[in-house]
């Protein structure tokens, strides 16, 4: 049998990295083999931040749809940027989400995030949809194949901002449509 590294560790049948299955995973976990020093989860959920100039990029897992998550203990776990909200900012009312500023799924700096309603989420997308074909938001090609339709859905109600031989004209009017009855679509407004 060999003998883990670690001191005061005994044989082990298996070595990874000259130390026993136990220590192993305690070192990969938490960075190190002495049990005392076991990071708060505080201090684990920070050490998986890439801080850059701007986004705080969560570098641990990731969900599907580009979301972080964070396991707090072996049983629950937490979406990353939420997470970081609330150890910066308190909960999160009920009813209310965190929209990214930033626009980046994976990023959890709290600066780069505001509480919102699911429809004002909405506004501030800064993706297109699956099916969009002119590569603006709220515009598409008329039946005719000659003109651009510009609209915007506002709480269930469709509003048309015109029909254009223009590309560039019909994004310009679905811009002020939006910025006339939405109230968080920030790329909007610094388009505009």
């Amino acid at each position: 049998m060999k003998t883990c590294s670690v001191v005061g560790c005994g044989p082990a049948s298996r070595l990874i990295s000259g130390m026993c299955s136990m220590h192993y995973q305690r070192s990969r976990k938490y960075g190190t083999t002495d049990p005392r020093k076991t990071p708060t989860t505080e201090e684990r959920f920070w050490a998986k931040v890439n801080k850059t100039e701007t986004c705080w990029i969560w570098v641990g897992a990731l969900y599907s749809n580009g979301y972080g998550h964070f396991g707090l203990n072996a049983s629950r776990g937490a979406i990353a940027h939420r997470f970081a909200w609330e150890q910066m900012n308190g909960k999160i009312p009920g009813g209310k989400i965190l929209d990214h500023t930033c626009h980046q799924r994976a990023c959890v700096n709290p600066s780069h995030l505001r509480i919102a309603t699911q429809k004002q989420n909405i506004e501030n997308m800064g993706v297109l949809r699956r099916d969009n074909t002119s590569g603006v938001r709220g515009v598409h090609r008329h039946s005719n194949g000659r003109h651009w339709v510009a609209r915007v859905e506002h709480f269930g109600v469709t509003h048309s901002a015109g029909l254009f031989l223009d590309l560039d004209e019909a994004a310009a009017a679905v811009i002020a449509l939006r910025n006339k009855l939405f109230t968080h679509n920030d790329l909007d407004r610094r388009l505009a």
